[in-house]
């Protein structure tokens, strides 16, 4: 059985080699073009929530749906609305992300650092806890000044994860061959 398997899904090992390339031509497009990258990226995301938002307006017509119309019309509105924005005005949108981003880690830092305070005499440590905190905060506070460094470093961040993942799905490819060809 093991054999059988590994046989016929070794026939696919390129198919990991081409996600590990294309992989890895994003991570270094990330990395080189950060800022041109993210645009891309939320232009995408606006066009997969435009294609949703219209295909909620649609549903709201099917006889079949058995979904209530309140909460799909809210859906399908916010959808194409945040899709519309995405699409015509990418930075718009990437700026608003980036802010609420920065007040996310504004309001956890803050509650890291209280929540540290409360338990400082039951958790050993705590002071991690509240480290986290504070660095939360400063990071809230570059985002919320600096948004722009802030999607350059996300972007930079984004990348190198991609070229770790393609590099593995390469790695896990050739393997995927080698062992398919003993069989």
């Amino acid at each position: 059985m093991r054999a059988g398997l590994l046989s016929g899904v070794g026939r696919a090992w390129w198919v990991l080699v081409v996600y590990g390339v294309i992989s890895i031509l994003f991570g270094l497009s990330a990395i080189v073009r950060p800022a041109a990258t993210a645009i891309a990226f939320v232009w995408a995301i606006g066009v997969m929530a435009l294609a949703e938002g219209l295909i909620g307006v649609f549903a709201l017509f099917d006889r079949d749906v058995r979904v209530a119309h309140g909460g799909l019309v809210v859906y399908a509105l916010a959808s194409i609305a945040f899709g519309l924005i995405a699409v015509l005005q990418p930075l718009v949108a990437i700026g608003a992300l980036i802010l609420l981003l920065a007040a996310w880690l504004l309001v956890a830092g803050v509650y890291r650092v209280v929540f540290a305070i409360r338990v400082r005499r039951h958790v050993e440590g705590e002071w991690l806890i509240a480290l986290s905190g504070v660095l939360a905060i400063a990071l809230g506070l570059m985002f919320a000044a600096f948004p722009l460094a802030a999607l350059v470093a996300a972007a930079i961040w984004i990348g190198v994860g991609a070229l770790f993942y393609g590099a593995l799905q390469i790695v896990a490819g050739l393997n995927l061959r080698r062992r398919s060809r003993l069989l």
